[in-house]
């Protein structure tokens, strides 16, 4: 004998089906599934002297790094690019110890190894010294390829600087992010590292974080201000504000800083594709205090913390995210 199908079992597929077609709200959750967005942040750490690996510089970095360490695990960044990034004998490798400290992946490359260009010397000098100083670049997502680029030296023969570049496979795309800490000055670093940047605006989205030390005023960064796909996250988000990230005295309780030299620049050269900066702020912007209750800023920089996404360009537009209460 045939089962009878209660009518209302058989329908109630059906209108769930056309309850989630019609439910605006499920196409929007979609959506942001497909295009997650990105928290990033840039930092100058303020190493403790290329004479750290003998002996103690004064500027407690034991007490600072620990002061950025809970600061971080606060903001809970996905990827951090960081500058002044030290390895000696006294202090230990600083960016593994933070990317330990807070579970991510960690890519680290040494700008002091490349003093005179000729491998084996560098590292016997740096060996000798007990001190290692360049970019990192920090992530919670799978760190898959990283290159280092020599930066051509327009201006100090002997001050060597690197650009690193790392892949990460983030949730809907690779991302290739960049870490810079140019010289003071030197405009033809710049060039280059803009030259750099550019060259993988068709492997995937890219974001440029650094210390460029020089302000936006600069020809370079005006130039790039200008150029179509160029992003400069901070101005964008901020238009009028000062955003001053140097330098800090890190022994005062007031703050010092008033030149904006660290930067979020995003590029996406694909034909469909278009980054939103939901918001931008200063990171590491408030003093501590050492035990005996003297002031202690975490670095003479402010950090520049970023949320972005990347979307289709029809939905290019600059918003804000809801108040999580982190500030």
């Amino acid at each position: 004998m045939a089962t009878m199908i209660n009518p209302i079992l058989y329908t109630l597929p059906w209108l769930a089906a056309m309850l989630l077609l019609c439910n605006p709200g499920a196409h929007a959750e979609e959506g942001q599934n497909d295009s997650p967005a990105l928290r990033v942040l840039t930092y100058n750490l303020l190493h403790d002297g290329p004479w750290s690996g003998f002996f103690e510089s004064g500027t407690h970095l034991a007490e600072r790094l620990d002061m950025t360490v809970q600061e971080l695990r606060r903001l809970q960044p996905d990827v951090i690019a960081l500058q002044e990034a030290s390895d000696s004998r006294k202090h230990g490798n600083v960016p593994q110890r933070i990317a330990e400290a807070l579970g991510y992946q960690m890519v680290f490359a040494p700008a002091t190894e490349h003093i005179f260009g000729i491998g084996p010397l560098d590292r016997l000098i740096t060996a000798a010294i007990g001190f290692r100083e360049g970019p990192a670049i920090l992530s919670r997502y799978p760190i898959v390829a990283s290159e280092v680029y020599d930066l051509p030296r327009c201006q100090h023969r002997l001050d060597p600087r690197i650009l690193l570049r790392a892949e990460l496979n983030t949730p809907n795309r690779p991302v290739q992010v960049f870490s810079a800490h140019t010289s003071k000055g030197d405009e033809c670093q710049l060039q280059r590292v803009g030259e750099l940047f550019r060259e993988h605006r068709g492997t995937g989205r890219a974001i440029l974080m650094g210390d460029l030390n020089t302000g936006e005023q600069s020809s370079v960064l005006t130039e790039w201000q200008k150029e179509p796909g160029f992003i400069d996250v901070f101005r964008v988000a901020n238009p009028g504000v000062s955003g001053g990230t140097v330098w800090q005295d890190i022994y005062v309780e007031w703050p010092t800083a008033d030149r904006r030299v660290d930067f979020i620049f995003l590029f996406d050269g694909s034909t469909d594709k278009g980054p939103i900066v939901h918001s931008s702020r200063l990171a590491f912007d408030q003093p501590g205090h050492l035990p005996n209750g003297d002031a202690l800023w975490p670095s003479d920089h402010r950090g520049v913390l970023a949320d972005i996404e990347f979307v289709p360009l029809d939905r290019l537009r600059i918003s804000r995210l809801p108040d999580n209460g982190i500030r």
